[in-house]
């Protein structure tokens, strides 16, 4: 499941996020939200979440749902 749509995500959810200095490369990171920053129902790039290690990243895919 991709993670362009807000009603999807939620804290405690395992994600694979594209952090900011990885765009160019595409290398993913998986992590546990922790918040989610995007406040709109659906983005394109993904929705922006802060993972409980402190990493910022867009949602790629959801792992575990």
């Amino acid at each position: 499941m991709n993670g362009q749509n807000r009603k999807d995500i939620y804290p405690g959810l395992e994600v694979d996020v594209i952090l900011k200095k990885d765009q160019r490369s595409g290398k993913r990171t998986r992590g546990i939200v922790q918040s989610l920053l995007t406040s709109s129902a659906f983005h394109s790039r993904g929705i922006k979440v802060h993972l409980e290690d402190g990493q910022v990243g867009r949602v790629i895919e959801i792992v575990e749902v």
